[in-house]
This record gives structure tokens, sequence and C-alpha cells, in this order.
């Protein structure tokens, strides 16, 4: 990026005869109504040929540490076939510190963050934890009252790497071109496909190929990051130095329950007991400390309860009684309920029956959060109450940010999380569950200075952590790298930044992971 003092709107070169849009904006505290930019034009057609654009300027956040100052992007790139036939564009929102020059980008980290979903854009970690501002929802992430402000972030990671907030196309303001069809984006493999050809095109244009290239993802995005790592290295020769993995899900197995699918029962188990203990539900005859009393739960989960639920119906009567008492001191429920259910308690009956007699229902990508149903007596949640508590939040955050702090205009809807890419193509794995942690040992045999960070929340329901131990334990790495891999665990749900301390904790884990790859 460049350092200017004022915003401009820039088109890179692209086919002859279009221009851009534009109401650029001047830094003046925050952003103030500026000038237009000269020769820029407005189009009468309503369905103007795709073209690349951004505006660049710079800004300043306060830190403990002072001020800090840093440069920005944001806009759409257009990817394009060989042809120069327009695929789609592309929106990204990238960060900067001021670089010396001459800059050596051997010197300076580059990191791309996405999100999930499918179907999520960038705005979780962008306004969570990685970027500069971020959506303030009190100490703990449960003042959900609007208005919602927007801070500065002095957990931010730019003084660590530049960072690349990018939005897979249908999410954010990206957009497939006119005429291009959905299913050339949304599914597995064209989705890694598409991803790829950004970064590739991104470090091309901003001459950063001799950068070294972190990919950050949260859930789905850490399917994404696993199955990128080795595409872009078999692919584009471009060779990652880490990947930063937020609620890691790589191998499906782990978290569906699917009828013959005993492995999701084991797996969630801890985490249904972190959830019980953090509600009061728990006996006073469990270990007090949590770390403690989740090393209990493990034992358990991965030897006897995995080996009844392999037993099945050879279980005798005082064996299956004793199973379910267990079951019932660690996560609160009935044991005649759990006995009923044949020992496996599923995701969504647990979030409705664990506090069913206070008529709440727990969340499930964070179960310390609560909500309410019309129908207290039925067997699933009508809606994710930690969901619904961050939605709103950080939707109007980020179409406040885009417009009024960053200056890129926009009239289309931001796709915050959007069903639009469904149905997504799991046609690759057809009759299979899908499972990129071979990718990953892939790209990781085949470039041994890959390293890689993974953080957990105790109160993931979604991508539970105790399925992430079990994914990362069956990659079948070889002794020598294993050590490449760093896990970090935290006090709250999947997205952990919303709670404070566990953000200052995250970046400061994450100090340390980018350290120890500086050569």
């Amino acid at each position: 990026m460049h350092a200017l003092s004022t915003l401009v709107l820039a088109v890179w070169p692209t086919l002859a005869g279009f221009s851009v849009p534009s109401t650029p904006f001047a830094l003046g505290g925050r952003h103030q109504p500026s000038a237009q930019s000269e020769g820029a034009t407005e189009t009468k057609d309503p369905k103007p040929a795709l073209v690349d654009e951004r505006v660049f300027s710079d800004a300043t956040i306060q830190t403990p540490e002072g001020p800090l100052e840093y440069e920005y992007q944001v806009g759409r790139l257009v990817l394009r076939t060989e042809a120069g036939d327009a695929r789609a564009a592309v929106f990204y929102t990238a960060y900067g510190l001021e670089r010396p020059e001459p800059f050596d980008p051997g010197t300076r980290p580059i990191t791309f963050c996405f999100n999930g979903g499918p179907g999520s854009s960038s705005v979780w970690l962008h306004l969570g934890t990685f970027g500069p501002r971020r959506v303030d929802l009190g100490p703990e992430g449960f003042d959900l009252a609007p208005p919602f402000r927007l801070v500065d972030n002095p957990h931010n990671l730019l003084a660590l790497s530049d960072l690349v907030f990018v939005d897979p196309v249908t999410t954010g303001y990206s957009r497939p071109a006119e005429g291009v069809a959905n299913s050339e984006f949304h599914g597995v493999l064209q989705d890694v496909e598409t991803m790829g050809e950004f970064i590739r095109l991104y470090l091309t244009r901003e001459e950063r190929w001799a950068s070294p290239v972190y990919l950050a993802g949260e859930s789905y995005g850490t399917t994404r990051a696993a199955a990128l790592a080795d595409h872009l290295q078999s692919r584009h020769g471009i060779y990652p130095s880490g990947l930063v993995l937020v609620s890691a899900i790589l191998n499906f197995q782990t978290a569906r329950f699917d009828v013959g699918n005993d492995l999701a029962y084991a797996l969630f188990l801890p985490s249904f007991a972190a959830t019980a203990r953090f509600h009061g539900q728990v006996g006073e005859d469990v270990p007090g400390e949590l770390a403690e009393f989740l090393a209990e739960v493990e034992a358990f989960a991965r030897g006897d309860y995995t080996l009844a639920l392999m037993a099945g119906d050879r279980l005798s009567p005082v064996e299956r009684r004793a199973v379910a008492e267990r079951l019932a001191r660690y996560t609160g429920l009935d044991a005649e309920w759990i006995e009923r259910a044949n020992l496996r308690i599923d995701i969504s009956r647990f979030t409705k029956e664990l506090l069913r007699a206070e008529q709440r229902t727990v969340g499930r990508l964070d179960s310390r959060y609560l909500g309410y149903d019309r129908d207290a007596v039925g067997e699933r949640f009508e809606y994710d109450p930690s969901y619904a508590a961050i939605q709103g939040p950080y939707s109007m955050a980020q179409n406040h940010y885009v417009r009024a702090e960053l200056g890129y205009e926009n009239d289309l809807p931001y796709e915050i999380l959007t069903g639009r890419v469904q149905p997504w193509d799991y046609s690759n794995v057809q009759n299979q569950y899908l499972n990129v942690g071979e990718n990953l040992r892939r790209a990781m045999v085949k470039n041994p200075s890959l390293r890689v960070f993974v953080a957990n929340g105790y109160y993931d329901l979604a991508t539970p952590y105790f399925a992430t131990h079990y994914t990362f334990d069956h990659l079948h790495l070889p002794e020598a790298l294993r050590g490449n891999v760093t896990m970090g665990h935290y006090e709250s749900g999947h997205m952990m930044y919303v709670r404070v301390p566990d953000l200052q904790k995250l970046r400061s884990d994450l100090g340390t992971f980018y350290a120890a790859g500086q050569r």
C-alpha cells in the first residue's frame, strides 16, 4: 500500500472505456467529505462492466503503547480469465503499517483473512479481533443493547503482519460477473481455486511475492485455509509460512450426528460438560477448576464412553446405567433421559434440554448465551441465541464502517452471512465426509517450515475443541513436524474474541506464534 495524506479512488488497469463512480473522502479526525476525485465520472449503465476499484488512505488508533499509524485499502479486485473476461469482483479490506523506503517485502508478513459459513463475509475476524477497529460488546460480550459502538482495537495484529480481509464470492460486496454461473464459485474446490487466484493476483499487484504469507481462517474458513495451503503450493508455488485456524473444522465427520457415526457424541462431550458447568448444572463433587474438570471428562470420553458407544446393544443393563450416570454427572442431564437417548446426546437436543426447567435454550456458537423459544417442550431451539447476539452488532457496524470511516460506497447489500451460496457443491467428496486434514498434512510435509496455530473455545458447540484435538491427533504427521502445531484454549465460544480477556490472550498467543516465524 502507498502512504497518502488524502483518500483516493484508484482504478487499476482495466478494459478501456470504463470508469468507476466515486465519492472520495479526506481524513480530518475521522473521515470528512472532500471534493470528487479528478477524472471520476458517473455511469448511467445500470449494469456496468466490472472494473478494479480501491480507496486508500491512512489513519491512526490509540493503543497502550501510544498512537498506531497505519494505511488501508478497500475495494474490489476483478478476477479474469487469461482472455480478459471478468469472472467475479472480490471485495477486500487491507491494512498495513507505514513502511520505510526502500521497502524489503521479505521483512514484513502479509496475512489473508476470511471467515466461514460457507456464506460468511470476513466481518467477524475483521471487526472482532484482527483489525484496527472492533465492535464493543462489553468485557464478556454480553452488552447487546443498540446502538452498537466501534472502538479502537489495541489488540489488532498490525504490529505482526499486514492484513487482507477477503470476502468470498457472493458474500460481502463480492459478486460474480454478469452471465457467470454461481456454480463456478460455490463449492469446496471452486472456492479454493477462486481464493487462490485472488491471493496470487493480490501478491502480484502489490509486489509482495517476497513476503512471508500467512492464511487466517475461522470456522469453514479453516477448512478453506487447510485446503488452500495445499492448493497454493501445488498450483501457484506459493508456500505459506503459517496458518491461523480459529475454531477449526477440518474433518466434518467429527461434527455430524448421523445414524451410524458415533464419533461426534464422544467428541462433543467435553464441550457439553463445560457448558453445564458454566450454567451451574453439574454437581459439587466435580473438580472445581475448569481445566481439571475437562481433563477428567476427556479421559472418560476417549475411554469408557467410546467403548460403550462401540459396544452398542452388547452393553449389559448395569454397564448401560453406569455410563448414563457418568454422562448425567458431567452434563447435568437426567440419567434416565440419557438412557432413553441410547447414551447419545445430540447437540440440538442438548441446547434445548440443559435448561428446559428454566425454559431457556443455550447457544451453539457460544453456549454461554441464552435464548427463549415459543415452544418450551420442543426438541430443538428455534434460533441460536449466540448468533442472534452478534448478528445485529456486526452487521450494523460493518455497514457504517465501510462508508463512514473507510469511505467506500456501494449500494449492494453487504452480505454478512448469506444463504445465497447454497447449494454448496461437495461433489468432490460425494458419499464421504469432507476431510481437508489430508490436504494440510500434504502441505506440511512438502513445506516443513509451515506452522499452524489453532484457537479453541471451550464453549463452542459448532466446532468443539476436543474434535479439533482428535483431528490433529489423526493427521499422521511425522514426529519431526508435530511441534509445528500449537493449540490455544479460551473460556468462551466460537468467536472467543467477543470476550475481552480472551481477545487479549489470543493476541498474546499470536504474538508468540508470529515471532517464532521470524528469520
